[in-house]
């Protein structure tokens, strides 16, 4: 039954270009958004072979200027002290007791530090950086669009329309002129890919996915497709992989966590962190390989081969470019080892699984 009382969805400024596509629309952070277009499978598989180009503006543009930037480390995991100009860093908010807040995205500008967030922790994240970082101007950029051009083909459709870009590498970021539009753009994505993420003004937002989709070799994608090209890169979700009471270390995301923020901490939750990094957390992120064909999904049980429960599944389900079902969980540490035997539970009946390392396709990132 549907909640009367509900807050009407929002809409991106690329709301009417979905419905001109043809896209099938869904209730997805408090938006309407697209989840297909042409059918999961077939844009899954463009952006593997081609380019696909994604609306991802219903997430949170942040931008942080102030004297003293680097205080940004007192909030987050990353070394924000050596990131330098124009390279962009993967990190995560943390909370007293090591669990993730958000996992985001921060790129160094001339003058500021730009952030984006997870659309379901915008409101949360801002409130936190406005409430602990009191002396920076913290601005959530709610008049701009952000879309993402991901496949093999992304780097030479931007450089035909932007040719500067053909200096850009991954996690860095540049201010790019494409179809005349002025453009805040990073190398990067959340699908194993090469891409690139460009932030515009939203009344400038539907001629660029015009150009963009112009070029032969993109096509439209929605959620659907880009919630399976993460599953296999090993990429996590907030609120199934990830959330306030798992930490770095448990999700694998340890690689995030500098040398000198090991040795120095200063981050929320450092002490609870720090020690796994030491000793070890007790249970571990996993990617599992399941036999036959039918898909695990989020909370899905797994067991031991002698039936004993040692973990949940977080996200699952059919991968294209694996050709087979594949999954993400949490298991006892003991558990965690590639080529471990398992079981998932898929509607009360135990299916065989591997634990594998991830992510499972190559990432294919433009160094």
């Amino acid at each position: 039954m549907s909640d009367i009382s509900a807050a009407p969805l929002k809409r991106t400024p690329l709301f009417d270009l979905h419905e001109q596509l043809g896209a099938k629309l869904v209730p997805f952070a408090g938006y309407e958004m697209p989840v297909q277009y042409q059918g999961i499978l077939a844009e899954h598989l463009h952006a593997r072979s081609k380019a696909v180009l994604f609306d991802v503006s219903h997430m949170g543009q942040v931008r942080i200027q102030g004297d003293d930037l680097d205080s940004l480390e007192q909030l987050v995991v990353a070394d924000i002290q050596g990131l330098q100009l124009d390279k962009v860093r993967y990190s995560m908010l943390t909370n007293a007791n090591g669990g993730i807040i958000d996992d985001l995205m921060v790129a160094r500008v001339s003058d500021a530090l730009m952030l984006v967030v997870n659309a379901s922790r915008k409101d949360v994240d801002f409130a936190r950086l406005k409430a602990k970082l009191p002396a920076c101007q913290i601005e959530m950029l709610e008049n701009a669009a952000l879309l993402a051009l991901q496949g093999p083909s992304a780097g030479d459709v931007i450089i035909r329309l932007a040719p500067e870009a053909a200096a850009m590498r991954f996690m860095t970021s540049s201010t790019l002129t494409i179809a005349g539009i002025t453009c805040f753009a990073t190398r990067s994505g959340y699908t194993g890919e090469d891409g690139f993420e460009i932030s515009c003004a939203a009344d400038h937002a539907e001629d660029l996915a015009k150009a963009l989709l112009a070029e032969p070799d993109v096509m439209p994608a929605g959620l659907g497709a880009r919630d399976t090209l993460r599953l296999e890169a090993g990429l996590c979700l907030w609120g199934n992989d990830i959330d306030e009471t798992t930490t770095p270390v448990e999700a694998g995301l340890s690689w995030a966590i500098s040398p000198r923020r090991r040795r120095e901490g200063g981050f929320p939750g450092d002490s609870v962190i720090l020690g796994q990094l030491q000793d070890g957390p007790s249970r571990r992120r996993v990617g599992i390989c399941l036999q036959g064909r039918a898909p695990a999904r989020s909370g899905c049980p797994i067991l031991d081969t002698d039936g004993s429960p040692i973990g949940t599944v977080t996200s699952g389900g059919y991968a294209p470019s694996v050709g087979g079902p594949v999954a993400m969980g949490y298991v006892n540490a003991a558990h965690a080892a590639p080529d471990t035997p398992l079981q998932l539970v898929v509607r009360g009946k135990p299916l065989a699984g591997t634990v594998v390392r991830l992510p499972f396709i190559e990432h294919r990132y433009v160094r």
